[in-house]
């Protein structure tokens, strides 16, 4: 009876092990699965031309402002600045 009992806790050990070890496997997968997605993306996609630095950007990490692409909000906030200042000084 003892013999059964070890037994019986010994494969319920082994069982949910292995229920953790293929759940951190399906995890590490699907981690590596959008990784590469992601990577994917960056390379076939659309690259713009920063306003001010004209530094060029993939297009899902560059900003768009008033039709203008900008590789950072200092960038962008720099533009528009000197946009409006060259209005002031037209007028």
């Amino acid at each position: 009876m003892n013999l059964l009992i070890i037994r019986l806790i010994i494969f319920a050990v082994l069982f949910f092990a292995g229920l953790k070890l293929y759940g951190m496997y399906r995890q590490w997968k699907l981690d590596r699965e959008a990784l590469l997605e992601k990577e994917d993306r960056h390379e076939g996609g659309q690259m713009v031309r920063c306003r001010w630095c004209e530094v060029h950007v993939p297009e899902d990490e560059a900003l768009r402002e008033q039709g203008q692409w900008f590789c950072s909000s200092a960038h962008r906030d720099r533009y528009l600045q000197e946009q409006t200042q060259n209005e002031d000084n037209q007028n």
